[in-house]
């Protein structure tokens, strides 16, 4: 496929709709930090290997590092930004405030993206597959213990919104 930089890809950011003329293989995660301001996702390797850099593509944690605009045009695309805010935080944003999850903090916006995929995966995952879904995020200050608690409060957190959704519902 050639793409010209008169190409416009659209995509969907944190719900809201952008235009963008750029050239299909511009990397997303060039776009969301430099054209979007969207600082959530971070630059670590480059690789699609740290995970710093981890959005959600339909609800499914992928590397912005190494996808195109390209590849995840029309798809929904949401980031740290998209969880929520101050005032109305992400049950797994809430988990790692209340568990202090991050010590430097560049691999926790990797860390929340992907236990928030999980938890949407599998509201009740096992210690197992906690581990196993954050086994390619790299922590290099050590806080891993901090981060599992969060992971499992996050667990807690989601589990019971669950529970109070369902009794309202009845």
């Amino acid at each position: 496929m050639t793409t010209t930089r008169d190409d416009t890809i659209t995509l969907s950011v944190n719900g809201t709709t952008h235009a963008l003329a750029l050239p299909a293989t511009t990397p997303l995660l060039t776009v969301l930090r430099n054209d979007l301001g969207l600082n959530g996702p971070k630059f670590g390797c480059g690789l699609g290997e740290c995970g710093s850099c981890t959005v959600l593509v339909d609800g499914v944690a992928a590397r912005a590092c190494v996808l195109h605009i390209g590849d995840v045009a029309g798809r929904s695309i949401t980031t740290l930004e998209g969880l929520g805010g101050p005032d109305a935080l992400h049950p797994v944003q809430q988990a790692f405030v209340e568990m202090a999850g991050a010590q430097c903090g560049y691999c926790l916006n990797g860390m929340i993206m992907t236990t928030a995929a999980l938890v949407e995966s599998d509201p009740e995952p096992t210690e197992e597959q906690i581990r196993e879904a954050l086994r390619y995020n790299l922590c290099r200050c050590g806080t891993h213990v901090e981060i599992l608690a969060a992971v499992r409060r996050a667990v807690a957190h989601v589990g019971a919104q669950r529970r109070d959704a369902e009794r309202g519902g009845r």
